[in-house]
């Protein structure tokens, strides 16, 4: 049997929903967990595969995990690693989720080995990994590749170094954090991310015992411990998850509130919704927004933190297929991430893909078809499109909305959306909110 998501489109959503805890700040922190014998605790944790599957993952390094719901501020989990287990993630491990690649950097600086398979590219992109294994050799470590596995070890231990990224790969970003903090003296990072995401994962080693500043910043000094310390943490709102929400609404000429976010975590985002002719309201933790009938068209790039995030972009190209006019998106982040674009195109859209650049010509309506979900952000833009579109759409493959998205059909039913999930046995059919 397989599962399949039905969106009868066409009606406006408006409410209130509640954004859940940053998915791409969650796997990075529970990763760090590896750094400490003491137990770590996290709370407003989503319940998403990805999050699931990290936890799998620590577990094969011997940590004992524990997973609640329905505390105040959402799942909580605990994590506690008395004592390293295994130092290697196979190929089977990364390959299921490509942030797993992030345990090098915690296995070097806590147990002075480590063997990990190489992640290898996915549909939106090689992005390849040598930035992380550049700065682990820099930092002491000798890394050899061999049959698609990294050979790692440090057997004096790690020592501070002066990195500079030529680009500023969040994941790159991450392994230097997580590596420098178990590393006496003081590592600095020149051209770092500066996603919220990245200072999230600051703030938690910090509160293990590492001192960080600069977090936020292209430059961060990390002055690392002999030993750090266990950590209750409240993981930061989901602002892929709001911005979904957000141009749902902006897609139906909807009124909506996402709840639970710091607009500061949108960078040029919220200006862009501006620019489109949505009202923008925001506190300092939610966002509102009302969207006029047609929207304006805008020329978009996407580009690091602070800029345009590029998790974004197949969902605001979405929602730019119903402008009144002709938009540009240029993708400078992820050079195959227009997957989309065809699928979209099933339901009525005008989108031409030269290079790196998609031009949205907007179209009066979009129609209900039959479409695939590529990836995660595929499927949100899909999901955005069949919201507004007229008549039925069926999105197959919706086990990738499932990594990144919490209770996607009821928060959107909450939010008046005629949306469910469907298995191809006719007696199992699930719907609801319709």
């Amino acid at each position: 049997m397989s599962e399949f998501i039905e969106i009868y489109g066409g009606r406006t959503l408006r409410g209130t929903v509640q954004i859940s805890g940053a998915k791409n700040a969650a796997l990075p922190m529970l990763i760090a967990s590896l750094l400490t014998s003491e137990p770590c605790v996290f709370s407003n944790i989503p319940n998403l595969e990805d999050v699931n599957l990290t936890l799998s993952l620590l577990e094969n390094f011997g940590a004992n995990t524990s997973y609640s719901s329905g505390a105040e501020h959402g799942a909580q989990v605990t994590v506690a690693v008395p004592a390293l287990a295994a130092s290697e993630a196979s190929y089977s491990l990364v390959k299921a989720l490509r942030a797993s690649f992030w345990v090098l950097a915690p296995l070097l600086a806590r147990g002075r080995a480590a063997r990990v398979a190489l992640p290898g590219g996915d549909i939106i992109g090689a992005r390849p990994v040598d930035l992380h294994l550049a700065a682990l050799t820099q930092m002491g470590a000798e890394i050899r590749v061999k049959h698609g596995t990294v050979l790692a070890n440090a057997v004096n231990g790690l020592r501070p170094a002066d990195i500079v990224l030529r680009f500023p790969s969040v994941g790159a970003t991450h392994q230097i954090m997580m590596a420098a903090a178990l590393t006496p003296g003081t590592t600095t990072i020149k051209g770092a991310a500066r996603e919220p995401e990245v200072v999230a994962l600051a703030s938690m080693l910090s509160a293990m015992g590492a001192d960080i500043e600069g977090a936020g910043s292209d430059l961060i000094a990390i002055s690392g411990a002999e030993s750090l310390g266990g950590v209750t943490h409240n993981l930061i709102g989901d602002r892929i998850e709001a911005g979904t929400y957000l141009l749902a609404a902006a897609a139906s000429a909807g009124e909506v509130t996402a709840q639970g976010i710091d607009p500061k975590f949108f960078g040029s985002f919220l200006e862009i919704l501006d620019q489109m002719g949505i009202r923008v309201e925001t506190t300092s933790n939610s966002i509102s927004i009302n969207a006029p009938d047609r929207l304006r068209p805008v020329h978009l790039s996407t580009a690091p933190f602070p800029g345009l995030a590029t998790d974004l972009q197949a969902l605001l190209m979405a929602v730019l297929t119903l402008a009144d006019g002709e938009s540009t998106i240029e993708e400078n982040v992820f050079e195959g991430r227009f997957g989309h674009v065809a699928e979209l195109c099933r339901m009525g859209a005008q989108i031409r893909v030269e290079d790196r650049v998609a031009t949205v010509v907007g179209v009066p309506s979009l129609s209900g078809a039959e479409v695939e979900a590529l990836d995660i952000r595929a499927g949100a833009a899909l999901v955005i499109a069949g919201i507004a579109a007229q008549g039925t759409t069926t999105i197959h493959e919706p086990h990738h909305l499932r990594r990144g998205y919490e209770a996607l059909e009821l928060k959107l039913q909450g939010l008046g959306a005629q949306i469910g999930r469907k298995i191809s046995d006719a007696d199992d059919f699930a719907f609801s909110g319709c």
